[in-house]
């Protein structure tokens, strides 16, 4: 947003993350994840969207930096708690994160007030707000609920999932091998309500899609 500092960008499609994850990995000299195919020699750098279809056999998971799955994001999330609604607990309200509030439609966990965050509303659309301007999760990680929705690598896939997931109470925390016709996006952004900001809420579209409400975050194996 003009004017402003620390604010997580926007209006990125999924293609577009990936092939910032790499050129981060190599600027810092690490080895890149996301490759064109399942050989692994050329490095996903450029390219169209409908010319590749990026399966889980094209990813270096312990290289460099990396969308996180979609079971990485959601324990990341949830910082160390489990069965929470939210990061912090089972209630949002305007402080703890930027959400679009309707406490009239989830009477028993959005306590509001109603509309956009008045935070994000300072310096105009997309009303989103500074990188740290709420209290962290459990794992010192920001904005896990709200803000801005986060591009996870996964193809989405619906019940029943695959054998091994984390999902079906298998230890892989990798997604479909693809491919698919949708990605995931999770935590919800300063314009979806309370309920898409849950830490379990599952949301998907093609990954060709820019849009003011999806950003992305970094992940990396250690």
């Amino acid at each position: 947003k003009a004017g402003e500092t620390n604010q997580p960008v926007v209006s990125l499609n999924w293609f577009d993350c990936v092939k910032w994850c790499n050129a981060r990995s190599e600027k810092e000299g690490l080895t890149p994840a996301y490759y064109t195919d399942d050989t692994q020699t050329n490095v996903f750098r450029t390219g169209y969207y409908w010319l590749l279809d990026l399966e889980n056999s094209c990813v270096r998971w312990n290289a460099g930096y990396r969308l996180p799955t979609e079971a990485e994001w959601e324990k990341a999330a949830r910082g160390g708690q489990n069965g929470l609604r939210f990061p912090w607990g089972n209630t949002i309200s305007e402080g703890q994160a930027n959400y679009m509030g309707c406490s009239y439609c989830y009477t028993n966990f959005d306590l509001g007030p109603d509309s956009y965050n008045a935070v994000g509303l300072i310096g105009g659309s997309p009303y989103t707000t500074p990188v740290g301007w709420f209290s962290p999760n459990g794992y010192g990680l920001y904005d896990m609920a709200g803000n801005v929705a986060e591009w996870c690598w996964d193809w989405y896939q619906s019940p029943p999932y695959h054998a091994g997931c984390a999902y079906a109470g298998g230890t892989d925390p990798r997604g479909p091998a693809g491919p698919g016709n949708f990605r995931i996006l999770r935590g919800g952004s300063w314009f979806d309500e309370a309920d898409i900001a849950t830490c379990a809420f599952r949301d998907f579209t093609v990954p060709s899609i820019a849009n003011y409400r999806y950003g992305f975050r970094c992940a990396m194996s250690h």
